[in-house]
């Protein structure tokens, strides 16, 4: 599918690794240039390279955007190849191991600045712009959890409910100006770092010795879907690209659950 991305130009956060990695490569193998955003230079080049050997063309930014001084340096490195009309935010961070009794205020407090307001700082640098233009998208990466929370990890749960959120009511902010504003609640998403953990949780289980084998035993006891297994980057990367697209134009405001239809049981 051609979606018209020729002459955009993308920053997708957090995208030196994982997900982000995989929608920054699918962003520039549709045509929009893309800047790859994170902390770690080396691993922000080599996936830029990668785009670039590809055919495509990629810079890079970098910044924390934990800070208010990360965030204007991220901006400043991506606006220095041109104007971005396409945000994404995808950077963000969660804990398995978290619950109720062992995360502090603190943690809630830490990882609701770097899920959610991250985000706002880059809404805030980036959006006046799209919105003179007349014409941008800002794409939130956000989780089912925020609709389906667990008793586990219930900080991280909070942020995406919170993500979601800001999506929609920037959307209302953003009417009839050409930037459209949705968030995407992903189901699990099997990069190496998720894999590796869930293999050897699937080990302590008896659930399996291979991946293969401990996919749908784990997906039954942990996050029954109708799919039947976990989302990879590529199902959502896709999504994330229409949305970014011209074609994408009349899907504004929205919440969608990409997740293998997950059951609350």
């Amino acid at each position: 599918m051609h979606l018209e991305l020729e002459g955009k130009r993308a920053i997708v956060t957090g995208s030196s690794t994982g997900l982000g990695e995989e929608i920054a490569r699918r962003l520039a193998a549709e045509g929009a240039s893309v800047v790859v955003h994170g902390r770690d230079e080396a691993r922000a080049e080599a996936v830029a390279k990668t785009i670039r050997e590809a055919g495509g063309h990629a810079d890079v930014t970098l910044g924390d955007l934990g800070t208010d001084e990360g965030a204007e340096a991220a901006v400043a490195g991506a606006l220095a190849g041109g104007p971005i009309d396409i945000l994404v935010n995808n950077a963000g961070v969660y804990d398995m191991a978290a619950t109720w009794a062992t995360t502090s205020p603190t943690a809630w407090a830490d990882i609701y600045n770097t899920n959610v307001i991250s985000s706002v700082r880059m809404i805030q640098r980036l959006v006046p712009a799209m919105r003179e233009r007349g014409w941008g998208r800002v794409i939130q990466i956000s989780s089912v959890t925020g609709r389906l929370p667990q008793a586990s990890q219930p900080h991280y749960a909070a942020t995406n409910a919170a993500r979601s959120n800001l999506a929609a009511s920037l959307a209302r902010d953003l009417r009839e100006t050409g930037v459209t504003s949705n968030a995407i609640a992903a189901g699990g998403i099997l990069v190496p770092s998720v894999e590796t953990s869930l293999v050897a949780l699937g080990r302590q289980n008896g659930w399996g010795e291979t991946w293969d084998e401990i996919e749908p035993n784990l997906i039954r006891a942990l996050a029954p879907n109708d799919a039947g297994r976990i989302g990879r980057p590529g199902d959502y990367a896709g999504l994330v690209t229409y949305l970014a697209s011209p074609a994408g134009s009349y899907v504004n405001g929205a919440n969608l659950q990409v997740d293998g239809g997950w059951r609350d049981a």
